[in-house]
């Protein structure tokens, strides 16, 4: 499942994800970096979470990994895409979204009163 946001409501993806519980992923066989959270004390069954983004979006496509890829001939990756378990976590994740968005919203509010008292006193 994969969700879209303008870059200036995700201003810091990874902040985001920590809070939501995800930890930093660095794929060992590819190198690919991504975003997991457990959902037992074994490596598997596993969110996973890529970032995708450029100056004007930040995207997350979230999957789950119930067990180890089996790369062979098959190509099989036991991962669910979609359905009321991804829909639910995404939902999760977009509720720290939110919570992040409307904390730097109040902070750069905050900074910004803060300059102009600094600047009335400094000019004023």
């Amino acid at each position: 499942m994969k969700k879209a946001y303008p870059a200036t409501v995700v201003q810091n993806p990874l902040a985001v994800l920590r809070k939501a519980g995800y930890s930093p992923f660095r794929d060992p066989q590819t190198g690919e970096e991504s975003f997991v959270i457990r959902l037992t004390p074994e490596f598997y069954p596993r969110f996973h979470l890529y970032v995708e983004g450029d100056a004007s979006s930040v995207s997350f496509n979230l999957h789950l990994d119930q067990k180890k890829p089996s790369y062979g001939e098959g190509h099989a990756h036991s991962g669910e895409y979609d359905g009321p378990t991804i829909e639910k976590e995404m939902a999760r994740i977009n509720g720290w979204v939110n919570h992040e968005a409307k904390t730097d919203n109040r902070t750069n509010q905050q900074v910004k009163k803060a300059k102009k008292g600094l600047f009335a006193k400094l000019f004023g």
